[in-house]
């Protein structure tokens, strides 16, 4: 097999010498020139492979030996181009990188294409993906179809289908689409359907899915109230974010008081972390290639007239009709398409950012919706504040109300 210029595979053929010495390839130049100080050209040099009629050492592979090499490759590349670049090399590399066993193998980060790369070969080859059933390409299409290429209907059915396949940032990508009835009117909201996509992504460990079903039954939003099972459900979401950045990087410094604390320090020290509804101070999470993709989209073009962008850095959701994302009451000036992305934002830059102001209003004076969420990120309806602290954090009393 040769690569495109001839260079780096040995070119195998029958050599009528029995010792096998190998020949090389003389540069005849024309009577008179002289090659100078130019360098040596390198030319491949021609072996004997061994094998009847003088066949190709990779070609005398079976094709399930170089399938499974591929599967390897697909699902621990690190970025789409580990993949391509492969592809290219020959015919039937190209081939045999396009079996449905190779694409429903590939992984998170090799389906991550970048917004300004994006073409209708990136999306056919999306497509291709999902095809195979694989579930990280069908959510990446989905919520790129959904949110960027405003084609609903489809993009809500790839995540469908990924969500089918147990993927929990498909569930719970679902769930927001319930929570707000994105795609529709506010008459389009399914508050149960939205919880109990939420509880079969917490089941599978998705924390920013466990720390909304929380809120959603420390309120009774969706369903009903119980304010014990919020708080455990919240201080596992903490429990789980703090181990995920322990086990991607152990060197991380833990104060001691986050696992040493007890009830009698509260007067001294605060809320311990782990027990409050934002949790640790710790590296925020990379978003999901998906998520990236609509942060890069969004970044040099609006989502339309009047519509914003989820104020976390890492959701990049936009809003499918006007108001339809809750913002914070307090200062007005950030947005959120669900509880998770407000703690999160919360405690990466907005809690040194917001500020009271006066009473603001729509600039088209309406408002019409009266959920909000409370000091610890919580929300209740029908603009009923109970005005529960559970955590005793009362400099974090921040409201969220829906625009």
């Amino acid at each position: 097999m040769r690569t495109r210029r001839g260079l780096c595979y040995p070119r195998v053929m029958n050599l009528n010498n029995a010792d096998g010495v190998v020949k090389r390839r003389k540069v005849v130049l024309p009577a008179g020139e002289q090659i100078g100080c130019r360098k040596k050209l390198k030319l491949s040099p021609e072996v004997d492979g061994g094998f009847p009629g003088g066949c190709d050492f990779f070609d005398a592979l079976p094709d399930d030996l170089v399938l499974s090499i591929l599967c390897k490759l697909s699902s621990t590349a690190s970025c789409p181009a580990d993949f391509i670049n492969v592809l290219i090399t020959c015919k039937r590399l190209n081939g045999l990188g396009l079996n449905s066993v190779v694409l429903s193998k590939a992984s998170r980060r090799m389906l991550g294409v970048k917004a300004k790369n994006w073409s209708e070969s990136a999306h056919r080859f999306l497509k291709l993906c999902a095809d195979t059933g694989n579930v990280e390409a069908c959510f990446t299409l989905g919520m790129i179809r959904f949110y960027c290429l405003q084609n609903r209907g489809t993009g809500a059915s790839l995540m469908a289908k990924a969500a089918i396949g147990s993927h929990s940032p498909a569930l719970y990508s679902l769930a927001i689409i319930q929570f707000n009835g994105s795609g529709g009117s506010k008459n389009d909201k399914n508050l149960p359907a939205g919880v109990a996509l939420c509880a079969r992504a917490a089941y599978l460990g998705h924390v920013d899915a466990l720390r909304e079903l929380g809120h959603c039954l420390q309120d009774g939003y969706g369903v009903k109230r119980n304010i014990a099972e919020g708080r455990r459900f919240l201080i596992q979401a903490n429990a789980r974010e703090l181990a995920t950045v322990l086990v991607a990087c152990p060197s991380a410094v833990v104060p001691r008081s986050w696992l040493s604390w007890t009830p009698d320090r509260l007067a001294t020290e605060g809320v311990c972390p782990l027990l409050s509804d934002f949790g640790c101070n710790v590296p925020s999470p990379a978003p999901h290639p998906a998520n990236q993709f609509l942060s890069e989209w969004f970044s040099g073009r609006t989502p339309g007239p009047g519509l914003r962008l989820c104020s976390h850095s890492g959701c990049g959701r936009p809003e499918t009709r006007r108001h339809e994302f809750r913002r914070c009451s307090v200062c007005g000036a950030v947005n959120y398409c669900s509880r998770a992305c407000q703690a999160l934002d919360w405690k990466l830059r907005h809690k040194v950012e917001c500020a009271p102001v006066e009473r603001w209003a729509d600039g088209d004076g309406n408002n019409d919706g009266n959920d909000y969420l409370n000091g610890n990120g919580n929300g209740n309806e029908n603009n009923n504040n109970d005005n529960n602290n559970v955590n005793g954090n009362v400099n974090e009393d921040v409201v969220m109300e829906e625009s």
